[in-house]
């Protein structure tokens, strides 16, 4: 379940602003008829902070529903209190969801023992495995290996970790200590991450160039290094526009240039400047996506 190319899917939205649940369903196909083998709703690309309970609960049955089985689909249930993030995971569980991805709790800032006390409640509210999220740019908290290790060895369910900390020396550090299947939390790190060990990605580039993304990690599960290193250069302006500013605001203006939704996101996002959509596009017809 955990590995390869992992689409951590955006949510559309339609002129109104409510969520466009059948441009999700057709992202869902076509992200599978592309390769990808797992799909995140309601991650930090789905913009699930801006979502409602009940925007929320739709986005992910709507997602387990099109995908029909044919790849995992790993809920995003994470929240910055604890009691709202097990209430969630047990509702995506109830749901279907294959898993669970639970990002550390941002704006709080829990100390080492509160994100170990904060994930013990999770894993022992649900049978399904749970996915630990580290992404220190956005939660201002960094969940250290030794948290890692001490939750994999006290929770069956916890079994694997999306690493966005952008520090190879802590990948380095988890796969060390514990028994965590890691996966890229960062597209422009998912070579040196799979180099090193890393079974996958969770990828934002992927909702884009789903089948570039998963021929880069076929590469590097195949131990082929150098077809790896090659994808990597080559998707690396793409990957690099996708990043030109805050996530998903470019993804979803890229999805827009291929036709697939409508550009919006949701306050307090703004749209793509002008400026940085050319760099876009331009990235995207290079590459040959456009």
């Amino acid at each position: 379940m955990f590995a390869g190319s992992i689409t951590a899917i955006v949510t559309p939205f339609d002129d109104s602003g409510k969520v466009d649940l059948d441009a999700l369903e057709k992202l869902v196909h076509w992200q599978i008829e592309q390769g990808t083998q797992g799909l995140i709703p309601c991650g930090s690309t789905g913009e699930s902070i801006t979502l409602n309970n009940d925007e929320r609960e739709a986005v992910i049955e709507r997602v387990i529903k099109a995908a029909k089985k044919r790849v995992p689909i790993i809920a995003g249930t994470g929240s910055s209190a604890t009691w709202a993030t097990v209430e969630a995971t047990k509702r995506a569980e109830k749901m279907g969801a294959d898993a669970v991805l639970v990002v550390t709790p941002a704006y709080n800032k829990p100390q080492q023992e509160g994100l170990y006390r904060h994930y013990a409640e999770v894993a022992k509210a649900t049978k399904i495995p749970v996915v630990l999220y580290n992404v220190p740019g956005r939660a201002a908290v960094n969940l250290l290996p030794e948290t890692c290790a001490r939750l994999n060895a006290d929770f069956k369910n916890v079994v694997a970790y999306k690493d966005a900390a952008a520090n190879l020396e802590q990948t380095a550090q988890v796969l060390r200590l514990s028994k965590l299947t890691v996966l890229s939390g960062d597209d422009g790190l998912t070579f040196p991450m799979m180099a090193m060990g890393a079974t996958g990605v969770i990828s934002v580039a992927s909702n884009v160039v789903p089948r570039a993304i998963r021929e880069l990690v076929d590469a590097c599960a195949a131990k082929n290094l150098d077809k790896g290193m090659e994808l990597h250069l080559k998707l690396l302006p793409v990957i690099n526009a996708l990043f030109i500013e805050t996530n998903p605001v470019p993804a979803k203006a890229a999805l827009a240039m291929l036709g697939k939704i409508k550009e919006h996101v949701r306050l307090p996002l703004a749209p793509l400047a002008d400026k940085n959509k050319e760099v876009l596009r331009k990235a995207l017809k290079d590459f040959g996506a456009l």
